[in-house]
């Protein structure tokens, strides 16, 4: 098929997951033989088109002027896609229009409107989410009004969990037959180690002591990701485990209350901020770390728990969201209860205290990452739920069963085991 991606981020502008999921997505879809193309906004230092792992990215650039505030920006961006969009289907028309969240809806529309091409939408998160539920002014009001209407647009619409199955039938009504449940994945070989035991131990000493395990967190630094309840924890840790360091990495208005946090906890002198890490040092910090921690407030998915996971780190989470569905309870990792500094505390001292359970629970956690959360699986997933809505009426008996097998709502999961009954294990 020759499919179009809609996307506001897209390597090297990354401000959140959406990023990594559409391009390791569009690079799993190539790897299948489809033509596809994204169209993006545009990034310093970046080509105009490039083809890169057989993905055609499109950048705008023509329309690059400065705006007032962020929604003039959105528009500007959403003008430059269907601008770039329509050209590249005048030369060969698109058979499928995929768009990722509320920032790319009036592409997404305006595209399917004035081409009749199907578009289909994958939602990330909803404003709902982020908000605890609660919607409050007129920018998350749009926000919450642009999600539905890209909902109520698409011919389907993909969600990365069932925790996010079941928050976008409450946040927006849509039809339960029109949902399709794909897991976000991660490419395992990136996370394979880069360091020689030599170079790993050079690094490794510029963030913590050789006497020191190091307990690693990334993520966009904003209260919904956790980083607080972390804080909280590490005066629960370090009586009973006092030879730990942990590293915060990440960039984000919520950076100084964190520092200010951590002065007022009197555990500053065991945290490193790192600020924003490059790709190479992210990698490099997860060969080095003895435990990966994400203990989010709220989380669609969670893949930097996938990225703890497939780098061999024993991986404590919280119970939020689509964490729940990655991580199974004392099999593959830890989850605590969300927002409780207590449970976060008692699920890294599991890890840190008990070095022959911490690899268990690191091999069981590499090997779910490479069976289920795979991005060549979850392209045959997307690729089914592209064929229900690309001339249906064509397909065959035995192309309809396939696609059906693939892309069902419930059963686009890609086979994933449901979700177990969670230990009993004190949390």
């Amino acid at each position: 098929m020759r499919i179009l991606m809609l996307s506001w981020e897209y390597p090297p502008r990354i401000v959140g997951g959406i990023a990594r999921h559409v391009e390791e997505l569009s690079e799993a879809l190539a790897a299948r033989g489809h033509d596809v193309h994204v169209v993006t906004a545009n990034h310093p230092d970046t080509l105009e088109h490039e083809c890169v792992r057989g993905v055609w990215i499109h950048r705008v650039k023509h329309l690059d002027f400065e705006t007032p505030d962020f929604l003039s920006w959105v528009m500007q961006l959403n003008l430059g896609m269907m601008a770039y969009a329509t050209a590249l289907h005048t030369e060969r028309p698109f058979e499928v229009i995929h768009a990722h969240d509320w920032l790319v809806a009036h592409a997404g529309v305006g595209l399917k409107r004035g081409l009749a091409v199907p578009m289909l939408a994958t939602v990330h998160a909803t404003e709902a989410g982020r908000n605890q539920g609660h919607i409050a002014g007129a920018f998350s009001g749009y926000v919450n009004q642009m999600e539905w209407w890209l909902c109520f647009e698409a011919w389907r619409v993909i969600v990365c969990s069932r925790h996010m199955y079941d928050e976008v039938q409450r946040c927006f009504g849509v039809p339960v037959d029109k949902l399709d449940v794909i897991p976000n994945g991660v490419d395992a070989g990136k996370f394979a180690p880069g360091l020689t035991a030599d170079e790993a131990r050079q690094f490794r000493r510029h963030l913590a002591a050789d006497n020191q395990k190091i307990v690693f967190f990334v993520g966009r630094m904003v209260a919904e990701k956790g980083a607080q309840i972390l804080l909280e924890a590490i005066p629960k840790v370090l009586p009973q485990f006092p030879t730990v360091r942990f590293v915060i990495a990440g960039k984000g208005g919520f950076l100084a209350e964190l520092k200010h946090r951590a002065e007022v906890l009197g555990v500053t002198p065991y945290v490193n901020f790192t600020g924003f890490v490059s790709d190479t040092d992210l990698h490099r910090i997860y060969q080095v770390a003895d435990v990966a921690t994400f203990p989010s407030l709220y989380e669609p998915f969670g893949i930097v728990a996938l990225e703890g996971m497939a780098a061999g780190l024993p991986t404590v989470v919280s119970d939020v969201g689509g964490l729940g569905e990655i991580v199974e309870h004392t099999v593959s990792g830890i989850t605590t209860y969300a927002g409780n500094p207590d449970s976060l505390a008692w699920g890294l001292l599991e890890v840190l205290k008990n070095t022959d359970y911490a690899k268990h629970l690191a091999r069981n956690g590499r090997q779910r990452v490479e069976t289920i959360f795979n991005w060549a699986r979850i392209a045959q997933a997307t690729e089914g739920v592209y064929c229900r809505i690309v001339k249906p009426e064509t397909e065959s008996e035995e192309q309809a069963a396939k696609a059906q097998r693939a892309g069902n709502h419930r059963d686009a999961s890609l086979d994933a085991p449901a979700i177990s009954q969670q230990s009993t294990a004190k949390r």
